[in-house]
């Protein structure tokens, strides 16, 4: 496979990763009671230039949510170009993934350095971003095209 079919692939493989996740938050946050992660709205909203508007972070919580998850899918498809088999890869993915958004969240001012999280934040976070990872994997492999 080639770089182009490996984002490609990578991509569609972000699409089901992030429907995965998208249904285990909500599921979690119902069962916990905990609220909604507004998260990916306030990084949209600093990356526009519109601070913490509370309509702006609403509006873009869900596109950007939706657009990272895919995108970042194009980095599994890259990683799946290496010599990794699908585990290493999808740990990799993951390390990329968790370590890449606390960096961003860090660097926009959204959240602490995980050090300073409540455990359960930690654990979830951790968890949840997991559960993508896995998901993503999975699609990759199952998607990519058979080495022949």
């Amino acid at each position: 496979m080639n770089v182009l079919g490996a984002v490609g692939v990578g991509l569609a493989a972000g699409l089901v990763g992030t429907a995965v996740l998208t249904i285990s938050e909500t599921v979690e946050a119902r069962l916990t009671k905990r609220e909604d992660s507004t998260v990916p709205g306030q990084v949209g909203a600093k990356l526009s230039g519109r601070g913490e508007n509370p309509v702006v972070v609403k509006r873009l919580n869900g596109p950007v949510h939706w657009a990272h998850g895919i995108t970042l899918g194009a980095v599994r498809g890259l990683i799946g170009l290496t010599p990794l088999g699908p585990v290493s890869a999808t740990i990799a993915h993951y390390a990329v993934v968790w370590g890449g958004d606390v960096l961003l969240y860090r660097s926009l001012g959204i959240a602490e350095w995980p050090s300073k999280w409540q455990r359960r934040e930690l654990v979830t976070d951790l968890f949840h971003k997991g559960v993508y990872a896995v998901a993503t994997g999975v699609a990759f492999e199952s998607l990519r095209p058979a080495v022949s």
